[in-house]
């Protein structure tokens, strides 16, 4: 039995379809929304099962990743966030690299030699990360209008995954993945797929919510949003903290969204001057993790925003 374990969110999902492209297989689908991570919880191989797992951290996956391997699974992994631990077993295969200008699917692009490189570029745009998806995007020679729709396909994905459940969103990731795929490549998608269309205006509509909001505190160094508790506000949170980020690139953000559960989901991004410290300060709290440039806390209590601040300033004090 095949396993794909995968991120919802562009990266995870056009990793996927890189791989699935290059080599064919049918495999049981495991993903959720953005900030479902815990995924090898929920794969239950067995000795002779293979699985490959995209764009979620080891570290959040420890216990569960020692289990399966020594059931006898064999596992491959892709990612760009810090791992913690990286188990040595002759059954774990790892393609792992933190470097802040990378993301997922750039690693399967890099496994794979560029062979189906269009849906890294979407992924890396989708990422927050537009230099990278242009620098890979070199030497495919594409027109700005292909180029272009490769960002819109990147941001809207992206958009998709983000959500307390997946209630939020438009499309099921799994299901949304089977329809990228199904269409060979992604120019076909934007042009043809009524999915695409949704995306696109949700999200625009969303973002011109988004906009029309005031920062809770905004500094030369760094900027603060509060977003309302809606189901619109929770869906645009990590695309409005990308544009954010590419509106204002000396200055840190972060994008504090309500939960229905009770909590805030933090979105924090980096200075796209200098590209660092997201993930360490989210670290910081409970539920925190990410990478250098971009990071988040699942579930800041709302007792402690107020310490959240506070460290937010401090790590990005100019």
């Amino acid at each position: 039995m095949l396993y794909d374990a995968f991120n919802g969110d562009a990266d995870g999902i056009c990793a996927l379809i890189q791989l699935r492209l290059a080599a064919p297989a049918d495999s049981v689908l495991v993903t959720g929304v953005k900030r479902d991570i815990g995924l090898l919880a929920r794969v239950p191989a067995r000795a002779g099962d293979a699985v490959t797992v995209l764009d979620v951290a080891v570290a959040r996956n420890a216990e569960a990743l020692d289990a399966l391997l020594a059931r006898g699974v064999r596992v491959r992994w892709f990612d760009h966030h810090d791992p913690g631990r990286v188990p040595e077993h002759p059954g774990f295969e790892a393609h792992i690299d933190t470097d802040a200008e990378v993301c997922t699917s750039l690693l399967v692009d890099r496994h794979l030699g560029g062979r189906h490189r269009a849906w890294a570029v979407a992924a890396a745009f989708g990422d927050g990360l537009p230099e990278s998806a242009r620098r890979a995007a070199g030497p495919l020679g594409l027109t700005p209008g292909r180029l272009d729709q490769l960002r819109e396909l990147g941001e809207c994905v992206n958009y998709n995954a983000y959500g307390d459940s997946l209630e939020d969103l438009y499309f099921h990731p799994a299901e949304l993945y089977r329809r990228l795929y199904a269409c060979g490549e992604p120019y076909a998608f934007v042009e043809e797929a009524p999915e695409f269309r949704t995306l696109k205006e949700g999200c625009a509509a969303d973002l011109a919510r988004a906009r029309a909001l005031r920062p809770a505190e905004a500094r030369a160094s760094g900027a603060v949003y509060v977003l309302p508790d809606a189901a619109w506000a929770r869906r645009v949170s990590g695309v409005y903290a990308n544009a954010l980020a590419q509106g204002h690139p000396a200055r840190a953000h972060a994008v504090l969204t309500p939960s229905t559960r009770g909590h805030y989901s933090v979105s924090v991004r980096a200075p796209l001057a200098a590209r660092s410290g997201a993930d360490a300060l989210c670290r910081r709290f409970e539920g925190g993790g990410g990478r250098r440039a971009a990071a988040g806390i699942n579930a800041l209590p709302e007792a402690r925003v107020g310490d959240f601040l506070q460290a937010f300033f401090e790590a990005y004090a100019g």
